[in-house]
């Protein structure tokens, strides 16, 4: 069984005005005093309006939900001791003027020197999933497996249509923002782990990035973790919807293993095509038409029929089958959560946003 650790980043809002507050240092403080919460379970982010929380290593996704609820609602209550409320919404809808402060550690003073407008506009919240993977040599042929399927999980959770108090036409803002980074998109594909090791010593002996926490490719390998990380979906609005991810992508990653061992061909997507198909998924998210792993453009839930069918003996293997395809179906019904932001700020205005934010994010 492939274990699992779920992060996810959320936004401190003030209740009426929806705006971004930096109460992040207090709040994560105060989360800390929480009998149901470890201290590391709590960490700090880049800007001071947001925090993360990480679970600990799952097996099963009943373990992923009951920590994601647990620890959302002990921030959701610390926030709101605060002044303020948690928002699992992956941009913030609308800003001040003035920059939020950037938290007070010398790795964020220094990224906001290397690049401080892409830091001002850093209000971007993402969910980060770890599958545990025996070796680096069999993680890096995971990534070379996955990253065509990148796209279509950026289009299945997108959250972030709003920003600057209007609706940016795109369903997940929030992957063109983090897409200005250096090494930002879909990964390359590598020949092995010493190409791949190899590939990530000359961008650090470039200087262009000064630590390997700036790859900020959307899969990528764990420095900390013997895991492959999946970074590219918008943090979701409801707990439950996180669920999910985490059951496709533990899918996903012992599917990649399965045809690793048995020689099955390498998925090829020119690096062009797979980041036309990332900017077309963020673009609509659902609701259009989507750019399958060989180009080719189809709908959407053709796309995620295919894709489900991939993934059906590893999710009955792990016994996630009931679970996933049952959310996935109130997705299809339902819509992303960008779909649902936008309609509620279009017909009821920000205090309704404000209020779906705030209930949906720590609701059971």
């Amino acid at each position: 069984m492939i274990t699992l650790g779920v992060e996810e980043e959320y936004l401190l809002l003030d209740p009426v005005t929806c705006l971004p507050v930096p109460l992040g240092e207090q709040v994560r403080a105060a989360a800390g005093l929480e009998t149901v919460v470890d201290d590391r379970e709590v960490q700090s982010e880049l800007l001071q309006a947001q925090v993360e929380v990480a679970t600990p290593v799952c097996t099963d996704l009943d373990e992923v939900g009951g920590h994601l609820l647990r620890l959302r609602h002990a921030v959701g209550a610390a926030a709101e001791r605060s002044g303020c409320r948690i928002a699992a919404c992956a941009t913030a809808p609308f800003r001040e003027s003035a920059p939020v402060p950037v938290t007070e550690q010398a790795r964020y003073i220094a990224m906001r020197t290397q690049a401080p407008q892409l830091v001002a506009e850093q209000l971007v919240n993402g969910m980060h999933i770890h599958a545990a993977v025996p070796d680096r040599e069999t993680g890096v042929a995971v990534l070379n497996r996955v990253r065509v399927w990148l796209p279509t999980l950026v289009a299945m959770s997108a959250n972030s249509p709003l920003w600057d108090g209007h609706d940016t036409g795109f369903a997940s803002w929030r992957t063109v923002i983090f897409g200005r980074w250096a090494v930002s998109g879909p990964p390359p594909r590598f020949t092995d782990a010493a190409d791949h090791e190899h590939r990530i010593r000359r961008l650090l002996d470039s200087g262009v990035i000064t630590d390997t926490g700036q790859l900020y490719w959307q899969a990528r390998l764990s420095d900390r973790y013997p895991t492959v990380e999946i970074r590219c979906p918008d943090v979701q609005l409801r707990a439950d919807s996180s669920v999910m991810f985490a059951g496709i992508v533990r899918a996903l990653i012992a599917t990649a293993i399965r045809e690793e061992k048995a020689g099955a061909p390498v998925p090829e997507c020119p690096p062009e095509l797979l980041q036309a198909a990332n900017w077309h998924a963020a673009r609509h998210g659902l609701s259009g038409l989507l750019i399958d792993p060989e180009g080719r453009s189809c709908r959407a839930g053709d796309l995620l029929a295919v894709f489900m069918d991939r993934l059906a003996p590893a999710l009955d293997e792990a016994g996630d089958t009931r679970e996933v395809t049952s959310l996935l179906h109130r997705l299809l019904q339902e819509g992303t959560s960008a779909d649902r932001q936008r309609q509620v700020l279009a017909d009821d205005g920000t205090a309704a946003l404000a209020e779906l934010l705030a209930t949906e994010t720590v609701a059971p």
